[in-house]
């Protein structure tokens, strides 16, 4: 298999279900924002849902971007290490960046609330796929020299979402947003 440097983003997708510690604080902190920041998209309180909002004022889709500032503290908690997410020796993949999504919300019914955390990686080297694993360098390393490498299970909420080979490039945005340098 020839290099190619990829990115992987693992979307961990937050609801009033979640027992977690960390999934409780971001699904609160993001509800009570949702409820603030909307009300500029909804003066007189007739929309409910964050669907009805960026139907009626496409400026509601700045709620992804605003609603993020109320969860910084949190995801520094996480030291950059990916909740959910382990190489085959146990250890955490580590994120370079967190997009933040507000997937649904509703004034009204708390239980509709819905976010997702996308975690992107820093750019690592695509060694080689046996089955359903990747066979990764962290960074951009030249293979012929020899690369400590770890292997990663493709699984559900992971992605890649930026491949750049020598003859291609893909890139996935989320929200909006280019991830590849």
């Amino acid at each position: 298999m020839e290099k190619a440097l990829i990115k992987l983003a693992y979307k961990q997708v937050i609801a009033i279900k979640d027992e977690g510690n960390f999934e409780k604080k971001v699904f609160n902190a993001t509800y009570q924002e949702f409820l603030l920041k909307s009300q500029a998209y909804n003066p007189d309180r007739k929309l409910k849902t964050f669907t009805q909002l960026k139907a009626s004022d496409g400026r509601a889709n700045s709620l992804h971007y605003k609603l993020s500032f109320a969860i910084g503290g949190f995801l520094k908690s996480l030291n950059n290490k990916i909740p959910f997410l382990k190489d085959n020796a146990g250890n955490s993949l580590v994120f370079d960046v967190p997009v933040f999504e507000l997937v649904e919300s509703d004034i009204e019914d708390k239980e509709a609330h819905i976010v997702a955390i996308n975690y992107i990686t820093c750019v690592l080297t695509l060694l080689s796929v046996i089955g359903e694993y990747l066979i990764l360098a962290i960074g951009d390393v030249n293979p012929e020299g020899g690369a400590e490498t770890i292997t990663v299970k493709m699984q559900p909420g992971l992605s890649i979402i930026s491949y750049k080979g020598r003859y291609q490039t893909y890139n996935t945005p989320i929200n909006g947003q280019e991830v590849f340098a």
